[in-house]
């Protein structure tokens, strides 16, 4: 999986451990291999929007900035400042956890 920088200041060791939580050769959604592969597991927050620019925007706070993104076979999994991450499925539905 490549991971692509959505913002100027993204680093790849910003990911940390993230990317290795996840296998193209595990038939699973993103979600199912996170769940086993972090020891926080997969615990998504509701209440998230998805900005048209690809930022999260949750009430009462700031936009939370995008910052990389990569694909599981038809999943985008985005990484965002402050160590949030989202799942979305081709029909535009979208988890969004801490893993922090």
């Amino acid at each position: 999986m490549i991971w692509i920088a959505k913002h100027p200041q993204f680093h790849p060791d910003m990911l940390g451990i993230i990317p290795t939580f996840f296998s193209e050769e595990d038939p699973r959604p993103a979600s199912e291999q996170i769940a086993s592969e972090y020891i926080g597991g997969w615990s998504p927050f509701s209440g998230f929007k998805m900005l048209p620019n690809g930022d999260l925007s949750y009430p009462g706070d700031p936009p939370t900035v995008l910052l990389a993104e990569t694909r599981l076979r038809d999943e985008v999994i985005r990484f965002y400042d402050s160590a949030w991450l989202a799942i979305i499925q081709p029909d535009g539905s979208f988890e969004v956890a801490r893993l922090d």
